[in-house]
């Protein structure tokens, strides 16, 4: 969503499109040389904006605000500041994590956006024109039964949409019905609320391991055997979403619709566990 955007400013104002990402800009030579070669008017595409070194950074400023920046010629004594003049042009930063952009580099854009995840009934859409596309038979079930388990994200939706269109060629004459589509995600460990394995380990580990915390980001880690940016970036932000799973100040809990998904007792508050259903 967020490369497709940058694509469309740059096509609608009819110019080159310039793409990078902030962990690839290590030191301000490497964005000095990719702001001088722009040619007027480009688009800057920089994903993972918050990723930028502080030193890097600061070579954004003057280019943001004057079109200028300053680089550092020589060493030691000798070493001395030479001005440079860029051509006009937009930046466009994305990031999935906008509380580490610093203040100054956040208030110099002049347009800050929000992507929400899509609805069903988009992706269904979503699905449905990739299906044609893909020259695949498929009913309004299993459009919707693909969207509902693609986590709100187009990306997810068609890589799912291509799995389940191999298990159709094989099982179901090539046409993807909602039985079909149920019967394909189903065996890629794709449960029917979007949930797959990684999901439903953290989940577990939470209510089993930690009887359903609050539990530390690095003990969770560990427990489950996933790098914590993996958790904080790819899998906590829908199950957070979708509401399985609260941040706390003193770690991540289980919440109610988390037990129920698995069948557990939800706990009561205070801590005693309950059962789910209880007799007047």
């Amino acid at each position: 969503g967020k490369t497709t955007l940058a694509h469309i400013i740059a096509r609608e104002m009819g110019v080159n499109l310039r793409q990078t990402s902030g962990p690839v800009l290590e030191r301000p030579g490497d964005l000095a040389a990719l702001l001088t070669n722009l040619e007027p008017n480009d688009v800057l595409f920089i994903d993972e904006i918050h990723r930028l070194s502080p030193v890097v950074e600061e070579i954004l400023y003057p280019a943001l605000e004057d079109y200028q920046i300053d680089i550092m010629i020589g060493e030691g004594p000798a070493a001395r500041s030479v001005k440079l003049d860029l051509p006009p042009f937009t930046l466009v930063g994305a990031t999935t994590r906008a509380g580490m952009l610093t203040n100054p580099l956040r208030d110099r854009f002049g347009i800050v956006a929000r992507l929400e995840f899509y609805t069903p009934e988009e992706i269904k859409q979503i699905v449905t024109r990739s299906a044609a596309l893909l020259n695949v038979e498929m009913d309004e079930g299993g459009a919707m039964e693909v969207a509902r388990r693609s986590r709100g994200t187009p990306r997810i939706a068609n890589r799912l949409l291509r799995r389940v269109r191999d298990y159709a060629q094989v099982k179901g004459q090539g046409r993807i019905t909602q039985e079909i589509a149920d019967a394909a995600l189903s065996m890629l460990d794709v449960d029917k609320r979007g949930l797959d394995i990684m999901d439903r380990k953290l989940l577990l580990a939470v209510i089993e391991k930690f009887g359903g915390g609050p539990v530390g980001i690095d003990n969770l880690a560990a427990a489950i055997g996933e790098e914590r940016d993996t958790i904080e970036d790819v899998l906590e932000p829908y199950l957070i979403q979708q509401g399985y799973l609260q941040r706390t100040p003193r770690g991540r809990t289980a919440t109610p619709s988390a037990y129920r998904h698995f069948g557990f007792n939800a706990p009561r508050a205070g801590g005693a566990v309950g059962e789910l259903f209880d007799d007047e």
